[in-house]
């Protein structure tokens, strides 16, 4: 009897406690009926706004509305796409032809998954504001403030010195930088016709990443801010920030306090050694993990007005489509916002690459614009610079992230565009989504590669993208950097089954069907006859560009045996060149300059090895020089005179 009596004690015990912890948690959720479940929360920050940086500096300027909240929730994003999916009725059928078509590309590219997401064409409506277009003005970060919008924003003589040392830390004028609202309004550069787009709701979710190292705070909280304030809540997954290794101290618990405010929206990872750029963003894709679109951005930017749907857009239609916005140019002196010059009569220029692999941009040529049925929609384009982009996570993933063995920073954005072009995918850029990007100043300190790495990064990551991806195209590299011809650059056999097991296509397809107007503005250079150092025979000075371009002089400096400015080549067609740039005689007739070129340009020059001369062939004059004035010139030829003797030294990259 005592013993049952204890079991139905010990039993009550259980039961009173299970119902009073159903109790308790109900009191604590939050009712249909609440309006604000969230009002503590929303009074708190309400009470303690986002901070600024120096806001002591900006005391006279009132916030004309505190920064939006945005609530930590759990949000299942796939449902509700198949829930709207299920409201709008069945899917729009695709055009005619289309399945054909893509089901030609997935039998092709076996490896890539089909495309299973059925999205309609943006459709243009003229005089109707696009559905994604604000109805209201956006309100400004701070009412009048610096910086408002993209207004240059300049300090007096007193800041100088300061703003100096900023410049050569961190590449900006931060002192300017700090001054300026995170949350600032700026201008619109978009085509009047972009902003009568409208976009079928159902775009796929995007997690932004940004790498960075030792970036300066208010450049990189700008791009944060903007990202929030500018990309619609309901497609922003997550925000995540890649810390490189930084070493500066408001890159650390600073950091990590500030963005709690967004309650798990703003993500941070770090390395735990220096990656540099390339790796450290792969890193970023397998860490976002909430998207199913990933967009890169470098980490001073500030996106633009409605930038989202139109980047998305084609990426939502075509898993295999990776987009690219127009990339502004943000003043790192003022701060002001400016198109990118160049391109054709609407400042739409192609990404393209000059035979030593350096960065250029091409106009849209009349086949591109053919293509489109309006001006402003996504258009084709060879390559992309690199920093800015968009990809499907998935896509990204199955052509294998960036080549595990590129280094730092450099090439990687030739690597994936010709990976995306030659597996089967599309690169396009597009007008309608611009994104202002600040490009370092003239004084920047830069950040040295880590001990770990080694010498001449760059020009391995070059290598290994001819190797893998140029065919008999890589002659035409090594014609223009012939140092790299015994650099060694690491096992690519990888990079070559993935090629092969993709049926990737042939360089020489990929120049006559996509890259076909790239030889005429960069032609493929002439074979060389020499190259190397040019050091004055039985002398310890040789000529130097300086960094001189389109004009500049070339001048007598110790000789480094480091290449760069002192590497030069004679081909066969008579050019005396560095990289895409000739050398000839000044205005003056006799000091020589070096300038950009054609291959039917400068050809001017003829080196006689035995002899220790070059003569320039329309003066009928030898190439002299004066070590203690370190001058370059041409001169009568005198073969007693020391100074107009040379040679002509390879020079190999380690």
């Amino acid at each position: 009897m005592r013993l049952k009596i204890g079991f139905i004690l010990r039993s009550l015990l259980i039961v009173g406690t299970f119902i009073g912890l159903i109790v308790f948690w109900s009191s604590r959720t939050p009712k249909s009926s609440d309006e604000k479940p969230f009002a503590e929360v929303e009074e708190r920050l309400a009470n303690n706004p986002l901070p600024n940086v120096n806001d002591n500096a900006l005391e006279k300027f009132n916030p004309v509305v505190p920064w939006p909240h945005v609530e930590g929730v759990e949000v299942d994003l796939e449902s509700i796409r198949q829930k709207n999916d299920g409201k709008k009725g069945p899917p729009h059928p695709p055009q005619a032809g289309a399945d054909n078509q893509q089901e030609i590309m997935q039998k092709q590219y076996v490896n890539f998954k089909p495309q299973k997401h059925i999205y309609p064409d943006p459709v243009l409506r003229s005089g109707v504001l696009g559905n994604f277009e604000l109805k209201e003005p956006e309100p400004q970060g701070v009412s009048g403030g610096p910086g408002e919008g993209a207004k240059p924003f300049v300090l007096g003589p007193e800041y100088k010195d300061a703003i100096q040392a900023s410049v050569r830390e961190f590449g900006f004028n931060m002192v300017v930088s700090e001054m300026i609202s995170l949350d600032r309004t700026i201008s619109d550069l978009r085509h009047e016709e972009c902003k009568f787009w409208h976009y079928d709701e159902n775009l796929l979710t995007s997690s932004i990443v940004i790498v960075f190292h030792n970036e300066g705070w208010s450049t990189l909280m700008r791009t944060v801010h903007s990202v929030i304030k500018r990309t619609p809540r309901r497609y922003l997954a997550e925000i995540v920030l890649i810390d490189d290794f930084s070493n500066k101290v408001h890159l650390k618990e600073k950091l990590e306090e500030y963005i709690k405010q967004w309650n798990g929206l703003v993500k941070l990872f770090r390395n735990e050694r220096r990656e540099g750029l390339i790796q450290a963003r792969s890193i970023g894709a397998k860490k976002a993990v909430l998207g199913q679109v990933l967009i890169y951005l470098d980490a001073h930017c500030e996106v633009g007005p409605n930038w989202y749907a139109p980047l998305v857009a084609p990426i939502t239609k075509d898993r295999t489509i990776c987009t690219v916005p127009l990339i502004d140019y943000i003043d790192g002196n003022d701060y002001t916002i400016e198109p990118q010059q160049g391109g054709d009569e609407d400042g739409f220029a192609r990404g393209a690459w000059d035979w030593s692999l350096l960065w250029k941009r091409v106009p849209l040529s009349s086949k591109e614009k053919a293509k489109r049925n309006h001006r402003t929609e996504p258009y084709r384009s060879p390559a992309m610079a690199g920093g800015l982009f968009a990809i499907e996570r998935d896509f990204f993933f199955e052509l294998g992230l960036y080549d595990p063995g590129l280094q730092i920073w450099g090439g990687e954005n030739f690597e994936i565009s010709f990976k995306i072009w030659q597996c089967g995918g599309q690169l396009l850029f597009v007008p309608c989504s611009r994104v202002g990007h600040i490009y370092r100043l003239k004084g920047w300190q830069g950040n040295p590669p880590p001990a770990h790495v080694g010498s001449s990064p760059t020009l391995k990551n070059y290598v290994r993208v001819v190797e893998v991806w140029w065919d008999e195209y890589k002659d035409y590299f090594y014609a223009s950097r012939p140092e790299a011809k015994a650099l060694a650059y690491g096992d690519i056999s990888e990079l070559k089954r993935f090629r092969e097991e993709h049926n990737c296509k042939s360089f020489n397809w990929f120049m006559e069907e996509i890259a076909y107007d790239i030889p005429a503005h960069y032609p493929l250079p002439a074979k060389n006859v020499e190259w190397g150092e040019i050091r004055g025979f039985e002398s310890n000075y040789c000529i130097d560009s300086m960094g001189h371009t389109n004009g500049g002089f070339v001048e007598m400096g110790p000789c480094h045996r480091m290449g760069g400015n002192q590497l030069f080549r004679i081909n066969e067609a008579n050019q005396l060149m560095q990289y895409d740039q000739c050398l000839t005689s000044g205005s003056d007739g006799s000091k020589v300059m070096i300038t950009h070129c054609n291959v039917k340009e400068y050809l001017e020059w003829q080196y006689f090895k035995d002899l220790h001369r070059f003569t320039h062939t329309p003066t009928r004059k030898c190439l002299d020089r004066s070590e203690v004035l370190h001058q370059v010139f041409v001169s009568d030829c005198d073969t007693n005179k020391s100074t107009q003797k040379w040679e002509m030294n390879n020079i190999l990259s380690m």
